[in-house]
């Protein structure tokens, strides 16, 4: 029986990273790896992209056994180095909220939503489908938030720690979480390190290595798959 995936991605760089997989074949729009076929759905940067192309495709397939979100991020934790390749176990729209007398509250703690509505707990999005698990015994599980604005200073970096405590940021992440709790789509999102949060300089990003290790992974976890 075929087993289908879904792989989401912002950028085709990042998608390129299927295909580099030891034993995948290229069929037409498809991918293969013995019983696997998948889809590779590149979205564009940011949460509006991945929203409409998500939506756009989910109601054009069949629902996919397995959707994975696939790509880089920036790491707030020394201890998480660039090249490294995480399991994302939560995420959450970071910068969704009201500033009201020089403090930001997110839109539950505005009281302008639930925090506990679904697919939200205490404002966060969960992972926690069988692959996920699965994933976790072989990447580090770690904490995220997604943002419409890159983190490149130390001022919001520092707003954001004490926030949020993350571990890595994306700018997808969380609408992928959203969008496929809501949909009752199996998950999970697997993402390389390509560089600190910190004052930003791309001299210190490593994009290459980044990709590099999310293959070598994605590629244990297919095997784990077989």
């Amino acid at each position: 029986m075929v087993f289908r995936i879904l792989i989401v991605t912002a950028t085709s760089s990042e998608a390129e990273v299927v295909g580099k997989i030891p034993g995948m074949v290229k069929k037409g729009d498809l991918f293969l790896y013995r019983n696997i076929e998948i889809s590779v759905l590149v979205t564009g940067v940011g949460s509006a992209a991945t929203s409409w192309a998500m939506s756009k495709w989910i109601f054009a397939n069949p629902k996919p056994d397995l959707a994975i979100n696939i790509g880089i991020s920036g790491s707030y934790r020394k201890d998480i180095p660039v090249g490294e390749v995480v399991i994302i176990k939560s995420d959450c729209f970071a910068d969704a909220g009201i500033e009201t007398g020089g403090e930001f509250k997110t839109l539950g703690e505005a009281g302008l939503t639930d925090p506990d509505r679904f697919p939200f707990t205490d404002g966060k999005i969960m992972a926690g489908s069988r692959y996920h698990v699965m994933a976790a015994g072989i990447m580090r599980p770690v904490s995220a938030i997604t943002v419409n604005t890159a983190t490149g200073s130390e001022v919001t970096r520092e707003k954001l720690l004490k926030k949020f405590n993350p571990d890595i940021e994306t700018m997808e992440g969380a609408t992928f979480f959203y969008i496929c709790s809501s949909e009752k789509i199996p998950f999970l999102a697997i993402r390389s390190v390509s560089n600190l949060v910190e004052p930003r300089n791309r001299d210190k990003w490593n994009i290459p290595l980044a990709l590099g290790t999310l293959a070598e992974k994605l590629t244990e976890f297919f095997l784990m798959l077989d």
